[in-house]
């Protein structure tokens, strides 16, 4: 891994804080900034692969429903209340 240095600036007060709250979780400032944009990275990864992972559903929906491959509501609505009995059971059991 080929390292680089990024430079901003920032005022001057807030780099007093943030070097004692860094120092108080025993961790320099830049392992906090590079902690906050491993995460920053990983957030954006997750709500795109959610966003590609979400197209493909709707597109799907968009093929069946085209294809005529339709629930009924009816349907739809047998199978909440299936679910609805089978989890109060389940939280009637663990209550118990």
């Amino acid at each position: 891994m080929t390292e680089a240095t990024f430079t901003f600036r920032v005022d001057e007060g807030l780099k007093s804080e943030f070097v004692r709250a860094a120092k108080a979780q025993d961790r320099t400032g830049a392992q906090l900034l590079r902690d906050f944009m491993r995460e920053v990275v990983r957030k954006q990864r997750e709500t795109a692969d959610y966003d590609a992972w979400f197209r493909q559903e709707v597109e799907a929906g968009r093929e069946a429903a085209d294809g005529g491959r339709l629930i009924s509501v009816e349907e739809v609505e047998a199978e909440a209340a299936a679910w609805r009995v089978e989890t109060r059971q389940k939280v009637s059991r663990s209550r118990s």
